[in-house]
Protein backbone atom coordinates (compact mmCIF):
# COMPACT_ATOMS: atom_id res chain seq x y z
CA UNK A 1 0.00 0.00 0.00
CA UNK A 2 1.14 3.56 -0.61
CA UNK A 3 2.16 5.08 1.99
CA UNK A 4 -0.03 8.47 1.76
CA UNK A 5 -2.73 5.90 1.82
CA UNK A 6 -1.99 5.26 5.41
CA UNK A 7 -3.16 6.97 8.40
CA UNK A 8 -1.12 9.96 9.47
CA UNK A 9 0.28 10.93 12.97
CA UNK A 10 -0.66 14.86 14.31
CA UNK A 11 0.74 17.20 11.62
CA UNK A 12 0.56 20.57 11.37
CA UNK A 13 -1.57 22.01 8.85
CA UNK A 14 -3.02 25.18 7.11
CA UNK A 15 -6.38 24.69 5.23
CA UNK A 16 -5.78 26.55 1.77
CA UNK A 17 -9.52 26.20 0.66
CA UNK A 18 -12.55 24.06 1.79
CA UNK A 19 -16.57 23.25 -0.74
CA UNK A 20 -19.18 21.14 -0.04
CA UNK A 21 -18.72 17.97 -0.45
CA UNK A 22 -22.43 17.00 0.96
CA UNK A 23 -25.32 18.16 2.84
CA UNK A 24 -23.13 17.92 6.37
CA UNK A 25 -19.71 17.46 4.70
CA UNK A 26 -16.83 19.30 3.64
CA UNK A 27 -13.42 18.72 1.06
CA UNK A 28 -10.66 20.80 2.54
CA UNK A 29 -6.82 21.63 1.04
CA UNK A 30 -4.87 21.53 3.48
CA UNK A 31 -1.13 22.53 3.15
CA UNK A 32 0.65 20.18 6.05
CA UNK A 33 4.40 20.55 6.75
CA UNK A 34 5.30 16.60 6.61
CA UNK A 35 3.03 15.93 3.35
CA UNK A 36 2.73 18.82 1.44
CA UNK A 37 -0.59 20.05 0.42
CA UNK A 38 -3.38 16.83 0.68
CA UNK A 39 -7.29 16.41 -0.20
CA UNK A 40 -9.33 15.87 3.21
CA UNK A 41 -13.14 14.95 3.29
CA UNK A 42 -14.06 16.56 6.56
CA UNK A 43 -17.26 14.57 7.31
CA UNK A 44 -19.80 15.96 9.33
CA UNK A 45 -17.87 19.50 9.49
CA UNK A 46 -21.16 21.20 8.39
CA UNK A 47 -23.16 20.25 11.32
CA UNK A 48 -23.94 22.76 13.77
CA UNK A 49 -22.89 21.05 17.13
CA UNK A 50 -19.25 19.91 14.68
CA UNK A 51 -15.81 21.14 16.60
CA UNK A 52 -14.65 21.26 13.39
CA UNK A 53 -16.68 24.75 12.37
CA UNK A 54 -14.52 26.83 14.71
CA UNK A 55 -11.14 24.59 13.38
CA UNK A 56 -11.30 24.24 9.46
CA UNK A 57 -10.76 28.22 9.25
CA UNK A 58 -8.37 29.92 6.71
CA UNK A 59 -4.99 31.37 8.09
CA UNK A 60 -5.14 29.74 11.48
CA UNK A 61 -2.53 26.79 12.42
CA UNK A 62 -4.10 23.21 13.29
CA UNK A 63 -3.30 20.10 14.05
CA UNK A 64 -4.94 17.08 11.81
CA UNK A 65 -4.63 13.62 12.08
CA UNK A 66 -5.56 11.95 8.28
CA UNK A 67 -7.68 8.17 8.38
CA UNK A 68 -6.60 5.46 5.49
CA UNK A 69 -7.94 6.37 1.98
CA UNK A 70 -10.46 4.73 0.68
CA UNK A 71 -9.00 2.43 -2.27
CA UNK A 72 -11.33 3.86 -5.23
CA UNK A 73 -11.25 7.76 -3.83
CA UNK A 74 -7.81 8.46 -4.90
CA UNK A 75 -6.04 11.10 -3.47
CA UNK A 76 -9.00 12.05 -1.24
CA UNK A 77 -8.00 11.21 2.53
CA UNK A 78 -10.66 11.14 5.77
CA UNK A 79 -10.13 13.65 8.31
CA UNK A 80 -10.02 12.01 11.57
CA UNK A 81 -9.13 14.70 14.29
CA UNK A 82 -9.14 18.25 13.57
CA UNK A 83 -7.84 20.67 16.79
CA UNK A 84 -6.32 24.69 16.77
CA UNK A 85 -2.45 24.57 17.35
CA UNK A 86 -3.01 28.25 18.82
CA UNK A 87 -1.44 31.39 16.95
CA UNK A 88 -2.41 34.95 16.10
CA UNK A 89 -5.31 35.36 15.03
CA UNK A 90 -6.17 35.27 11.23
CA UNK A 91 -5.36 38.45 8.61
CA UNK A 92 -8.35 41.10 8.05
CA UNK A 93 -8.77 43.97 5.58
CA UNK A 94 -6.18 44.23 2.60
CA UNK A 95 -4.51 41.60 4.58
CA UNK A 96 -7.11 39.18 4.09
CA UNK A 97 -6.55 39.56 0.13
CA UNK A 98 -3.15 39.30 0.52
CA UNK A 99 -3.81 35.53 2.34
CA UNK A 100 -6.06 34.69 -0.20
CA UNK A 101 -3.46 35.36 -2.90
CA UNK A 102 -0.94 33.12 -0.84
CA UNK A 103 -3.52 30.77 -0.97
CA UNK A 104 -4.65 30.59 -4.27
CA UNK A 105 -0.81 29.95 -5.21
CA UNK A 106 0.10 27.32 -3.31
CA UNK A 107 -3.28 25.52 -4.19
CA UNK A 108 -2.22 26.28 -7.90
CA UNK A 109 1.91 25.69 -8.11
CA UNK A 110 2.03 22.92 -5.58
CA UNK A 111 1.76 19.30 -6.19
CA UNK A 112 -0.40 17.21 -3.88
CA UNK A 113 1.97 14.80 -1.72
CA UNK A 114 5.06 17.16 -2.43
CA UNK A 115 6.14 18.11 1.22
CA UNK A 116 7.83 21.52 1.32
CA UNK A 117 8.71 22.17 4.72
CA UNK A 118 11.29 25.39 4.34
CA UNK A 119 7.97 26.94 2.64
CA UNK A 120 5.67 25.73 5.14
CA UNK A 121 7.71 27.98 7.54
CA UNK A 122 7.73 30.28 6.05
CA UNK A 123 3.80 30.49 4.86
CA UNK A 124 3.57 30.45 8.87
CA UNK A 125 6.43 33.10 9.28
CA UNK A 126 4.52 35.88 6.78
CA UNK A 127 1.24 35.59 7.60
CA UNK A 128 1.53 37.71 11.29
CA UNK A 129 3.38 40.05 8.62
CA UNK A 130 0.68 40.83 6.34
CA UNK A 131 -1.33 42.88 9.32
CA UNK A 132 1.42 45.68 8.79
CA UNK A 133 1.42 48.57 6.63
CA UNK A 134 1.48 48.37 3.24
CA UNK A 135 4.49 48.55 2.64
CA UNK A 136 5.53 45.90 5.04
CA UNK A 137 2.95 43.83 3.35
CA UNK A 138 4.48 44.44 -0.29
CA UNK A 139 7.79 43.42 0.92
CA UNK A 140 6.56 40.11 2.41
CA UNK A 141 4.08 39.20 -0.43
CA UNK A 142 7.62 39.73 -2.40
CA UNK A 143 9.62 37.78 0.15
CA UNK A 144 6.99 34.92 -0.77
CA UNK A 145 7.16 34.53 -3.87
CA UNK A 146 10.62 34.99 -4.29
CA UNK A 147 10.59 31.83 -1.85
CA UNK A 148 7.92 29.92 -3.50
CA UNK A 149 9.83 30.44 -7.03
CA UNK A 150 12.85 28.92 -5.63
CA UNK A 151 11.80 25.74 -2.92
CA UNK A 152 10.14 24.90 -6.63
CA UNK A 153 13.19 25.42 -8.50
CA UNK A 154 11.36 27.89 -11.01
CA UNK A 155 13.64 30.79 -9.90
CA UNK A 156 17.34 31.26 -11.54
CA UNK A 157 20.02 32.12 -9.19
CA UNK A 158 19.97 35.69 -9.06
CA UNK A 159 23.84 37.07 -8.58
CA UNK A 160 24.81 35.54 -12.38
CA UNK A 161 23.44 36.34 -16.01
CA UNK A 162 22.05 32.96 -16.79
CA UNK A 163 23.43 32.53 -20.19
CA UNK A 164 26.63 33.41 -19.43
CA UNK A 165 26.74 32.71 -15.84
CA UNK A 166 29.18 35.98 -14.80
CA UNK A 167 27.95 37.85 -12.04
CA UNK A 168 25.47 40.87 -12.10
CA UNK A 169 27.36 44.16 -12.39
CA UNK A 170 26.00 46.00 -9.39
CA UNK A 171 25.65 49.62 -11.60
CA UNK A 172 23.80 47.41 -14.53
CA UNK A 173 19.96 46.97 -14.46
CA UNK A 174 18.52 43.05 -15.45
CA UNK A 175 15.30 41.25 -16.17
CA UNK A 176 13.77 38.18 -15.26
CA UNK A 177 12.78 35.92 -17.95
CA UNK A 178 10.53 32.94 -17.52
CA UNK A 179 12.58 30.90 -19.64
CA UNK A 180 16.02 32.53 -19.84
CA UNK A 181 16.37 33.42 -16.08
CA UNK A 182 18.62 37.05 -15.51
CA UNK A 183 18.81 38.56 -18.67
CA UNK A 184 20.58 42.20 -19.56
CA UNK A 185 17.82 44.98 -19.14
CA UNK A 186 17.31 47.06 -22.48
CA UNK A 187 18.74 51.07 -21.71
CA UNK A 188 16.10 53.18 -20.22
CA UNK A 189 13.59 50.72 -19.92
CA UNK A 190 14.53 50.06 -15.54
CA UNK A 191 14.60 46.60 -14.20
CA UNK A 192 16.60 45.28 -11.12
CA UNK A 193 19.93 46.39 -10.46
CA UNK A 194 22.96 44.02 -9.66
CA UNK A 195 22.79 45.51 -6.55
CA UNK A 196 19.27 44.26 -5.49
CA UNK A 197 19.29 40.69 -7.55
CA UNK A 198 22.77 39.97 -5.25
CA UNK A 199 20.84 41.11 -2.23
CA UNK A 200 17.88 38.66 -2.98
CA UNK A 201 20.53 35.82 -3.89
CA UNK A 202 22.13 36.55 -0.66
CA UNK A 203 18.73 36.69 1.31
CA UNK A 204 17.19 33.59 0.17
CA UNK A 205 19.99 31.38 1.80
CA UNK A 206 18.76 31.92 5.11
CA UNK A 207 16.32 30.01 6.38
CA UNK A 208 14.17 32.82 7.50
CA UNK A 209 12.17 35.68 5.86
CA UNK A 210 13.30 38.20 8.13
CA UNK A 211 16.51 38.93 5.79
CA UNK A 212 14.46 38.97 2.26
CA UNK A 213 11.94 40.92 3.76
CA UNK A 214 14.55 43.83 5.07
CA UNK A 215 16.60 43.36 1.58
CA UNK A 216 12.96 43.89 -0.26
CA UNK A 217 11.49 46.81 1.63
CA UNK A 218 12.99 49.89 0.09
CA UNK A 219 11.84 48.81 -3.01
CA UNK A 220 9.45 46.35 -3.23
CA UNK A 221 7.53 47.93 -5.66
CA UNK A 222 10.56 47.11 -8.15
CA UNK A 223 10.41 43.28 -8.01
CA UNK A 224 6.28 43.31 -8.33
CA UNK A 225 6.28 43.44 -12.20
CA UNK A 226 9.17 40.79 -12.44
CA UNK A 227 7.79 38.50 -10.08
CA UNK A 228 4.20 38.84 -11.31
CA UNK A 229 5.70 37.87 -14.93
CA UNK A 230 7.26 34.72 -13.15
CA UNK A 231 4.50 33.47 -11.24
CA UNK A 232 1.54 34.49 -14.19
CA UNK A 233 3.86 32.61 -16.91
CA UNK A 234 4.11 29.01 -14.25
CA UNK A 235 0.14 29.47 -13.14
CA UNK A 236 -0.44 28.75 -16.87
CA UNK A 237 -3.63 30.16 -18.38
CA UNK A 238 -6.25 32.31 -16.42
CA UNK A 239 -6.03 34.67 -13.90
CA UNK A 240 -5.39 34.88 -10.30
CA UNK A 241 -9.12 34.69 -8.95
CA UNK A 242 -8.29 36.85 -5.69
CA UNK A 243 -6.81 39.73 -8.29
CA UNK A 244 -9.85 39.60 -10.01
CA UNK A 245 -12.07 39.67 -6.87
CA UNK A 246 -10.22 43.01 -5.34
CA UNK A 247 -10.77 44.64 -8.87
CA UNK A 248 -14.07 43.69 -8.43
CA UNK A 249 -14.57 45.45 -4.89
CA UNK A 250 -13.42 48.39 -5.75
CA UNK A 251 -15.23 48.97 -9.01
CA UNK A 252 -17.91 48.87 -6.71
CA UNK A 253 -17.05 51.47 -4.29
CA UNK A 254 -17.59 55.08 -5.26
CA UNK A 255 -16.01 57.24 -7.73
CA UNK A 256 -14.15 59.25 -5.34
CA UNK A 257 -12.70 56.27 -2.97
CA UNK A 258 -11.91 54.12 -5.82
CA UNK A 259 -10.07 56.60 -7.33
CA UNK A 260 -7.99 57.22 -4.36
CA UNK A 261 -7.54 53.40 -3.73
CA UNK A 262 -6.05 52.86 -7.08
CA UNK A 263 -2.41 53.95 -5.39
CA UNK A 264 -2.86 50.78 -3.26
CA UNK A 265 -1.83 47.71 -5.53
CA UNK A 266 -4.19 44.78 -5.05
CA UNK A 267 -1.89 41.25 -3.86
CA UNK A 268 -1.51 40.34 -7.79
Amino acid sequence: MNARRGATGAMAAYLLHRHDWSETSLIVELFTREQGRVAVAAKGAKRPTSQLRAVLLPFQRIQVQLGRTPPDDGDLHLLRHAEWAGGMPGPGGEALFAGFYLNELLLRLLARHDPHPRLFDAYAEILPALGGDAASRDAALRAFDLRLLRELGLLPELSRVTLTQQAVDDARCYRLDAEAGVLDAPVGRGGLSGVQLRAAESALADDGLASLRAVLRPAAADWRAPLRGLVHYHLGAGTLRTRDVVHGLRRLLDPPVAAASRTAEPPR
